[in-house]
């Protein structure tokens, strides 16, 4: 398997983040609003870091900046089992199974390489 590149994981995470907005908001129950604000801060953080990178450099294979992307892992593995309960509109439901899977591949293939 070829590694993502920094553009690829770039546009996967912010894909990832807007999703998890709207799913907070949408949230109706402050633990699974929590539980969404945890992922999303961790998440943040590791594009913010990314964004700093230098445009040239997004051709290059990913690597995990952030600690906290370590972490995420059973974090979105715990959400994508209470999907159901915590993402409440069909659309943002439908979205995140989809692209869920390609995220998680990213971190799994990095926590590997490890």
């Amino acid at each position: 398997m070829t590694q993502t590149t920094v553009a690829d994981t770039l546009r996967e995470y912010q894909s990832l983040l807007e999703l998890l907005d709207d799913a907070y908001w949408e949230a109706s129950r402050i633990h699974h609003k929590d539980m969404l604000y945890d992922i999303i801060s961790i998440l943040s953080q590791e594009v913010a870091e990314i964004n700093k990178l230098s445009v040239q450099d997004h051709h290059y294979p990913y690597e995990i900046v952030t600690e906290g992307m370590r972490r995420l892992i059973p974090k979105l593995e715990r959400l994508d089992e209470y999907r159901e309960d915590v993402i409440q509109r069909t659309q943002t439901l439908t979205d995140f199974r989809d692209l869920l899977s390609s995220v998680l591949g990213i971190l799994e293939a990095q926590v590997r390489t490890l």
